[in-house]
């Protein structure tokens, strides 16, 4: 198990302890998509879906999820967060809509699960909120793009 943290010795999951390590700034940028035809994106950019504004519900949704992150996964620490911003834009090319979350903390630990946490629930709620005209929709591509802070320092993925 050499290199999981959360495994102890015996091979048993456990919280990591984090108690030692510096408290530093820390970020963390996600992303996902909800593909979609043309049709439901256009209900949706045209602000025609009868559930209403559904990129501004799932931009709350997001934020809310970011914040309940620990009490879903369940070996996460519960975090200060001191930022989380959704930035959800209609991809035509794609089409579907491009969901960004961006998460801030300064701890002992990192958010990317905030992050990803926050990316997810905006895209599940995309897709509940359109569901009665499209059920064939694909929730894709939900990944890390950014993390910087704390000890294992800047990551960024490959675009």
């Amino acid at each position: 198990m050499s290199g999981l943290t959360h495994f102890d010795a015996a091979g048993q999951a456990h919280m990591v302890d984090v108690s030692d390590k510096e408290v530093t700034d820390r970020i963390a940028v996600a992303e996902g998509f909800v593909k979609m035809t043309p049709e439901t994106l256009a209900l949706i950019t045209e602000g025609r879906a009868k559930k209403g504004d559904v990129l501004s519900v799932a931009r709350l949704a997001g934020i809310m999820g970011a914040k309940k992150t620990s009490e879903l996964i369940p070996l996460c620490h519960p975090l200060p967060i001191t930022k989380v911003a959704l930035l959800l834009t209609a991809a035509p090319e794609r089409p579907g809509v491009r969901i960004e979350a961006t998460v801030k903390t300064s701890g002992q630990t990192g958010v990317e699960m905030e992050a990803l946490t926050a990316v997810t629930t905006a895209c599940l709620t995309v897709y509940d909120m359109v569901k009665a005209v499209e059920k064939s929709m694909v929730i894709e591509d939900v990944r890390l793009v950014l993390k910087d802070g704390g000890k294992s320092g800047r990551f960024e993925a490959q675009r």
